[in-house]
């Protein structure tokens, strides 16, 4: 029921420079049919940012309205309105529209209402979100203003290639050859343990984390995505500590193409200084694995025997670029 003397505006929208579309009386009844966050309304009853959509059409401020039935009852706006896979803006007035993922970027449009982002983009964190969406070409939104009413999908990164399994266990391993080769050349890890760790890591390129992401080697973001990847998603995982192994999430990395993950993966053993002792064994495959697991490059207490076995059991040796000792 309104409780205003004067009156209240019904509006095209849930903010005072919208137009008027209607006037309700004082102690008139209304029907509504759901709520949403607008301008904030000192009123008669109550300061709030919540306006509702009347069943007659417009909106009306909350704060010059009286409830009969518990206020938590009227559901919201956007979970009526917006189908799955669908995105609305958060804010009581419109987003902008950006020719790029940063403020720095030309401002094409707005938008306001629903959305459907195409893909997401990592770049300049906005209110803590480094998330941009791709709306079109040369259409960006950053993702600190918008909310999925009915949960986010799995969103690809802008710019990776499409999701692939490997038809067989050989097609895989002709497939990671080249990559781990090439790495071998630029940062000295040696093949056979390339292939090796992208064999056990994805499940011969089978796990969600290899299709969808492209990381063959569970490579995690530890707060940003670095210097190769193009952004960081959350994934189920497994941990060890001592000698217990847990289930738990984590944010890993996502790849443009599988080529990516074996540059990053090299670059991280040859530069980080964890691995530096790892390297001096370069030419000894199983010693590099064992050094590997010394430094903490996993948490599975057996790594470095799995490894081996791996090398061993497929004559992973062979890629090798010169005669290992």
């Amino acid at each position: 029921m309104v409780q205003s003397k004067v009156g209240l505006n019904v509006r095209s929208g849930p903010r005072l420079a919208d137009r008027v579309q209607s006037r309700l009386a004082h102690r008139q009844p209304v029907s509504v049919t759901c709520r949403v966050r607008g301008q904030q309304i000192v009123g008669s009853i109550r300061t709030t940012t919540t306006w509702v959509r009347l069943t007659s059409g417009g909106y009306a401020s909350d704060a010059f309205l009286s409830w009969t039935t518990r206020r938590a009852a009227t559901p919201s706006c956007s979970a009526l309105a917006v189908p799955a896979g669908t995105a609305v803006v958060n804010l009581p007035f419109p987003l902008n529209v950006r020719s790029g993922p940063a403020t720095s970027h030309a401002i094409v449009s707005t938008v306001t209402g629903s959305l459907r982002p195409l893909c997401q983009a990592w770049s300049q964190a906005v209110n803590g979100n480094p998330v941009w969406y791709q709306l079109g070409v040369r259409r960006f939104v950053t993702a600190a203003f918008v909310r999925w009413p009915n949960g986010q999908p799995r969103l690809r990164w802008c710019g990776a290639a499409a999701p692939s399994t490997p038809a067989s266990n050989q097609a895989f391993l002709a497939s990671v050859i080249g990559p781990a080769q090439a790495s071998a050349r630029k940062w000295k890890v040696p093949a056979s343990v390339t292939i090796a760790q992208a064999i056990l890591e994805s499940g011969w390129g089978r796990s969600p984390l290899a299709v969808t992401e492209h990381n063959l080697f569970g490579m995690k973001c530890f707060g940003d995505p670095g210097a190769v990847a193009l952004g960081c998603t959350t994934y189920a995982t497994r941990e060890c500590a001592a000698s217990r192994c847990y289930s738990t999430r984590d944010s890993f990395r996502a790849y443009r193409r599988v080529g990516d993950s074996f540059e990053d993966h090299g670059r991280a053993l040859a530069r980080l200084p964890y691995y530096k002792t790892a390297m001096r064994y370069a030419a000894t495959p199983n010693r590099f694995a064992l050094e590997l697991q010394r430094a903490g490059y996993a948490t599975a207490p057996a790594y470095a025997a799995h490894l081996v076995g791996v090398m061993r059991d497929f004559n992973l040796y062979r890629y090798d670029l010169r005669p290992l000792a």
